[in-house]
Formats: C-alpha cells, structure tokens, sequence
C-alpha cells in the first residue's frame, strides 16, 4: 500500500507476498534467529486447526484488502487521537511510521520482531540489531528516514520480494492490500502497529500467560478488524493472516 501523501517521486518497494518462507527468509537475513519464523494461521475460529500453529506466538501479521469502510474508520479513530512523539529506551512499542510505497509489509515485519519476546532473537551487530539501536532514540520522522535510507533492509527486502509463489507486481503498481501487525509489548500489552496510522493503537492487556493466538488477543486484535470488514458487505475475501512463533533451528 503506497506510504500517505506519497508522490510519484517517493521511493517504491515490490510488494512482499505474505507467505511465511518468504516473511522468514527476509528477518532471518536481517538478523532474526531462525528459531523464530512465520507460520501459516489458516482460520481463527477452530481450536483444531489453531493447534497446529507453533506456539506461543509473539506476532501476526495480517493482509488484507483496503476498503472504503476500513478507510472511514481508520480516519475516524485517528481523528481524535495525538499524533505519536515517543522514542527512547522507555517507549512502550517500537513503532515505525511508513513512508516508502508499498513497504506495509516490510514495516509489519519489523514492527513483528522489533518488539515484545522476540526482540531477544535478533543476532547482535546484525543489520537488524544495528538499526534497531539507532532508530530506538529518534522520534518517527527521524526512524522513518532511517529506514528510506537503509541500503541493507532495501537489499534484503528485494531479495526476499522474488521469493513469493505468484508474480510480484511492479514496485510502481497501486496496490490495494496492507499488512497490519498485533504484537504482545514486553509490558503484556496488545499492540496494534501500522505505519499509516497516527502511531501505535493499545487494544487491551493480556494475562502472562496469553500470547497472541489466545481468546482475550484475538478478540481485541485481529478479530474486530476482519468482522468490520465482513460487515461492509464487499465480498473481498483476500485476506491472509500469519504467526511469528517457535521455528526451526
């Protein structure tokens, strides 16, 4: 989804697929373990299916179509909200402000492992820990321009843009599907992270034992979401949903 206020100037990524090889390939080049990946969750609603989901899950990463009652929505509950200022060791959430166009999916990605329990599985000195270190004291416009500057995550992200099953559209190509990410923070709060929005959304508080596939998670984070989009009545069923949990070393 092209960054707010973009221009035909502003810089453009291929839009990543949300396939778990390739959300995985991406972090792990970055400097993420491998015994943290992505992992398909398939339905939301069966406590059969879900069990098959490594567990816990630190993170998902949903996809989905952008919709005139998203937009109005979105708009609306930003509306009365502050534009965010924080930075420094003390921020609550790691949060990154999207200004490249089409790079929803790479800022997910790094909302994903910037926060919570996976922050402990970034490699020392890797691309990620080092940009992580020096985006943790500015404030979101500076973070923002870290990031449109970072040869080694424009690197990486090309790579793992080729990596998808069907063909990626062109960097340049108006795309009208976005990657929202609900993390658990490190302070047991549910976090939903997007970098069109204002700043962080808080959506509750989970228990110590909760991770995101938990009731009390999805019923504040992804569920909401999906039931305003199925209540707009369009039909769209493109929708993708994915799990940061234990992986395979």
């Amino acid at each position: 989804m092209p960054a707010p206020n973009s221009s035909a100037n502003v810089k453009a990524f291929v839009p990543l697929e949300n396939n778990p090889e390739v959300m995985s390939h991406l972090v792990h080049q970055l400097g993420l373990s491998s015994a943290l990946s992505f992992a398909d969750v398939y339905t939301i609603n069966d406590p059969d299916l879900l069990a098959f989901v490594p567990r816990p899950s630190h993170a998902l990463l949903l996809v989905f179509p952008i919709s005139p009652a998203y937009e109005v929505a979105r708009v609306a509950e930003d509306e009365s909200r502050p534009t965010y200022t924080g930075s420094g060791p003390a921020e609550p959430i790691t949060w990154f402000k999207q200004t490249i166009r089409n790079a929803c999916g790479l800022i997910g990605l790094l909302h994903a492992v910037s926060n919570g329990a996976a922050r402990a599985y970034i490699t020392p000195d890797s691309d990620l820990d080092k940009l992580l270190r020096a985006a943790e004291p500015l404030g979101p416009a500076e973070r923002a321009e870290l990031l449109y500057e970072s040869e080694a995550l424009e690197s990486a992200h090309g790579e793992a843009a080729k990596k998808g099953d069907t063909v990626a559209p062109a960097a340049e190509d108006k795309v009208d599907l976005h990657f929202v990410c609900f993390v658990k923070g490190a302070d047991g709060r549910l976090w939903e992270l997007d970098g069109r929005r204002k700043g962080p959304l808080e959506r509750t508080v989970l228990a110590e034992g909760e991770d995101m596939l938990s009731h009390t998670a999805l019923s504040a984070g992804v569920k909401p979401l999906l039931e305003k989009e199925g209540a707009a009545g369009t039909g769209d069923v493109r929708f993708s949903l994915v799990s940061l949990g234990p992986g395979f070393e």
